[in-house]
């Protein structure tokens, strides 16, 4: 078994925790998917859990929340490089790498005597030739590559050293569907987190509510949902790093597919017309860039995108979720704006949602306020680096 770690962005270590729940590989959901989670120095913050090389593969096929799946080599104690060194020789790196594989470093130190990052990276790599034969090449990180060398972790806390090595590749919000983009795009792993935080993703594979993004932008929120909706695994079209593994189990992979197109295909023909998703934006190339991600996706049949204003929204009859990501001083260039913009939407919303259930990203509870609507912003997010908080409530008859 190995020791493993999803990776989330802040806030959505919860959520990732319930869907490792249900997939079978955690022990329990927690109690409080909104608790707050302590988290030291130098860890990127996530849930750690246990599994077989089908639970990595699973893992990477399924989530939708988490940024990454590592796998634990090894945890030792490091107060000098020679000790650093012989200790990493010993991990297992032919599981992983082949040798002269390029490989991409990234070393944390916090309150350890070894400090010097590069010092360690250096090490680290020798050991990697030690046990290998032949070093890696080492080539610097690139996040936007759709296949960037594979990513070794050292994290240094207290002079106890842990390295990971990545299973994924491309962050996971890479699902390879969104190739436009409107202006200030929500990363898909944040889309399918708000939807869970909202309580709309709870019944999305039972009978799913009606929802509604009126800034839609490029459609990750509703795309995202009918994802969620239709079962379809979010890992399904793209390549992994475990792929290049030397161990790679095709055969497995293969199972896991399999299963995957044969839970989406049940549950495509269980919903009918039963999934409505409607998607709105003023700007017509944030439509047609929604539209095209859409069919990438695979998706499009259940998604009406509409290009018009706020006020011009037209909700289905049956009360839904409104889910969205408005502007917050991006794309609007005054706080007036701003604040009118904030004050037309909770009109909108009471005039045409009344007892809808909203969720709503917004980087100022000032803001949030100037809706008039009864929402609580107690979920802390990060959006584009810029921290933000998730609005939730009901909209009250008036």
């Amino acid at each position: 078994m190995h020791k493993l770690y999803a990776v989330a962005a802040p806030g959505l270590a919860p959520i990732t925790e319930y869907e490792l729940s249900t997939l079978g590989l955690a022990s329990a959901a927690p109690a409080n998917p909104q608790a707050p989670r302590k988290q030291d120095a130098g860890d990127p913050g996530g849930v750690a859990f246990t599994g077989d090389l089908e639970a990595i593969y699973r893992a990477n096929l399924w989530l939708r929340t988490a940024s990454r799946v590592l796998v634990r080599l090894g945890e030792f104690r490091a107060i000098g490089f020679t000790e650093l060194r012989r200790a990493a020789a010993k991990l297992a790196w032919e599981r992983y790498l082949v040798p002269g594989q390029p490989v991409t470093l990234r070393v944390t130190c916090h309150k350890s005597r070894l400090y010097h990052s590069d010092a360690v990276a250096e090490r680290v790599v020798g050991a990697i030739g030690d046990r290998l034969s032949t070093p890696p090449a080492v080539e610097k990180a690139d996040e936007e590559a759709d296949q960037p060398p594979q990513i070794v972790l050292v994290r240094l806390l207290h002079d106890q050293c842990t390295i990971s090595i990545d299973a994924s590749g491309a962050l996971l919000h890479r699902r390879g569907y969104r190739l436009a983009t409107a202006k200030a795009p929500l990363r898909e792993t944040l889309a399918a987190g708000i939807l869970f935080a909202s309580g709309w993703a709870e019944g999305a594979l039972a009978e799913p509510a009606p929802l509604l993004d009126p800034f839609c932008g490029s459609g990750t929120i509703p795309i995202e949902a009918a994802l969620l909706a239709c079962n379809a695994a979010p890992g399904r079209h793209r390549r992994f790093a475990f792929m290049e593994w030397p161990g790679f189990d095709v055969a497995l992979w293969q199972s896991l597919l399999i299963e995957a197109d044969r839970l989406e295909r049940d549950r495509r023909a269980a919903l009918g017309g039963k999934l409505v998703i409607q998607g709105s934006d003023r700007d017509a190339g944030a439509i047609e860039a929604a539209e095209a991600n859409a069919g990438r996706a695979h998706v499009a049949e259940f998604i009406e995108f509409q290009h018009h204003a706020l006020s011009s929204i037209i909700p289905p009859p049956t009360p839904g979720w409104v889910v969205t990501n408005p502007p917050y001083g991006q794309r609007l260039s005054t706080d007036q704006d701003l604040r009118n913009l904030y004050a037309q939407f909770g009109n909108v919303m009471r005039a045409k949602c009344p007892g809808w259930q909203v969720a709503m990203l917004c980087s100022d509870v000032q803001l949030v306020r100037q809706t008039g609507l009864a929402l609580d912003a107690g979920l802390g997010l990060v959006n584009g680096g810029l921290s933000v908080r998730l609005a939730t409530g009901i909209v009250h008859r008036t």
